[in-house]
Parts: structure tokens; sequence; C-alpha cells
């Protein structure tokens, strides 16, 4: 289970952004496609399998729409903002970095 949510475009495709525990800090993750089910099912087919969105307490900003729009695969990850809501200044990497470090804790 992991906290996010998610926005739905004109276009009628949605961006879910997830966070997840990665190490101390944890990871952000955005996915770009046609429904919240089918983003989800990206991510399992990727081995994360134990990932659920419930509500939509955190989503995604204006600024990580943009960029996960602008990755050609639309699966881009980040550190997690830190808890006091301190932003972290660090670029978007594709999801292939993520999972060749290591794997994510369920």
């Amino acid at each position: 289970m992991a906290a996010g949510g998610f926005c739905k475009l004109p276009n009628g495709t949605v961006v879910v952004a997830l966070n997840l525990p990665y190490g101390s800090a944890g990871v952000r993750v955005l996915v770009h496609a046609r429904n919240r089910a089918r983003a989800l099912t990206r991510l399992r087919n990727l081995g994360l399998r134990a990932i659920y969105l419930r509500g939509n307490a955190e989503p995604p900003t204006p600024d990580e729409i943009t960029a996960v729009l602008h990755h050609p695969d639309g699966l881009i990850w980040r550190t997690a903002p830190a808890d006091n809501g301190v932003t972290v200044n660090e670029l978007w990497h594709p999801i292939r970095a993520l999972l060749r470090s290591s794997a994510l804790v369920p």
C-alpha cells in the first residue's frame, strides 16, 4: 500500500503519483496511463506487486505532471519530499534506474 493520488487530464488520461518506501527516505513515483487501473498495472508488471492506491491524499503537482508527460516512458521517480515539507532539488529518473539499484521494500 502507498500514499498518493491521481489527476485526470483533459484528454482523458491520468497521472498517478505514489510515495513508496525505499531506504530511509522513500521515493515518489509518477505514472502516465489511460486510467488508474492501467497505471497500477504498469507498476505491477515491473515487479512492484503490493502497490495499491487508496484515495487521493497526495495528487501530483502541476510540475510533476509536466515532468511525466515529457518523459518518453511516462514512468519516472525521485526521492520523496521530507516530512517537514521541504522539497528535494533532484532531477527525475527513469524507473529502470530504480529497479536496477535494488528492489523496493513492500
